[in-house]
């Protein structure tokens, strides 16, 4: 991952097709460790290839990963709303307790 960022860095400084050295030069001011073999297997895959293309393949990946636990976070405005009323309930309740609870300490000294 820290050579594709560094290849990144290259571009996105102005380096519109970076070395090899580069990407060492900037994992270098860093005191990042170089690979040798996958740095060789970054430049082959990016060979010859648009850095624009490649995002967008990525991109496009990415879409059909399943996002895990978001999907529970994804919620029709109506369950948003019932999961809001619940706890609003929860949130009543707790304080009926609170109430309840006070009342109960000043019957002690009665």
């Amino acid at each position: 991952m820290r050579f594709v960022a560094a290849y990144l860095l290259a571009t996105l400084g102005g380096n519109p097709s970076p070395t090899k050295d580069d990407v060492r030069a900037i994992l270098g001011s860093v005191g990042a460790e170089v690979e040798e073999d996958k740095l060789e297997m970054l430049f082959k895959e990016v060979e010859g290839k648009d850095l624009a293309d490649l995002l967008a393949a990525g991109r496009e990946k990415l879409a059909f990963a399943s996002p895990g636990g978001a999907a529970a976070m994804d919620m029709s405005p109506a369950a948003a709303a019932g999961a809001a009323e619940e706890k609003k309930e929860k949130v009543e309740e707790k304080e009926e307790d609170e109430d309840e609870e006070d009342l109960d300490m000043f019957s002690l000294f009665d």
